[in-house]
């Protein structure tokens, strides 16, 4: 009775409806646990390469020299570098157009930056929707498995004139493992994908606190430029030279 009750003659005995039921919830999960430890090394390289440029960002190197860093290695920055390379991108060919309205300045470099992380939000939540539809489905995938196997096993106790537990227990068993591999793949799932959600909340804010005092920044340096712009335009006027006309 155990060797004909073992998994593998309890799934080989199952119809093949149940069988592939059971197929296509083992091929969903192997691919959940892919797409998991997919997410598990994609997010722990975006927080080692945010915290290696957000470093550097604070250790008081120029904005130039950091820009023309992530110029030089842009496949392989992370998403707070490319987010304040288009910030530097954008604030630099509004600055070459000659414009001059700090407003102006400021807002398309914060447009750039904010279109830039909308694009590294969607990169870092890819396959979560994947992981929560498994999550979500894959029970009802089983129980639509052990539902048939059960409606499979009585019809065809019907024709037998004694029914005893050892003719019931091997049809609903086969059916019940149906449900079992379906929560097998739901649960991994559903706890990577409220992981995962976590852990990109995280670095989404993280990434919106990078833009604001990257934005202050600008601001300031853009106040301290039209200061000394004022205060050479006094310069001249005071010496009596001819740019005081302008």
């Amino acid at each position: 009775m155990n060797h004909d009750l073992s998994i593998v003659q309890l799934v080989l005995g199952a119809s093949w409806v149940v069988q592939a039921v059971m197929l296509l919830l083992a091929c969903v999960s192997i691919a959940s646990w892919a797409a998991i430890f997919g997410k598990l090394f994609s997010l722990s390289r975006v927080k080692s390469l945010n915290e290696v440029f957000e470093r550097e960002f604070w250790s008081g190197t120029s904005l130039n020299e950091l820009f023309a860093s992530a110029a030089q290695h842009a496949k392989l920055a992370g998403p707070m570098e490319r987010i304040f390379a288009s910030g530097m991108r954008e604030y630099q060919k509004l600055r070459e157009r000659r414009i001059q309205d700090a407003g102006t300045l400021l807002d398309g470099a914060r447009r750039a930056m904010r279109a830039s992380y909308q694009r590294e939000l969607d990169a870092a939540e890819q396959h979560l929707s994947f992981l929560a539809s498994v999550g979500s489905v894959s029970p009802y995938v089983g129980l639509f498995g052990t539902v048939w196997g059960i409606m499979h096993a009585f019809t065809g106790l019907g024709a037998l004139q004694q029914v005893t537990l050892a003719t019931v227990a091997p049809g609903i068993a086969e059916a019940l493992v149906a449900t079992a591999i379906g929560l097998f793949a739901a649960i991994p799932a559903v706890v990577a994908y409220n992981r995962f959600a976590r852990d990109i909340d995280r670095v989404a804010i993280r990434l919106e606190t990078f833009i604001e005092e990257f934005s202050n920044i600008l601001q300031r340096n853009l106040g301290a430029s039209a200061a000394a712009g004022t205060a050479a335009t006094a310069a001249a006027a005071t010496s009596g030279s001819p740019a005081s006309r302008f």
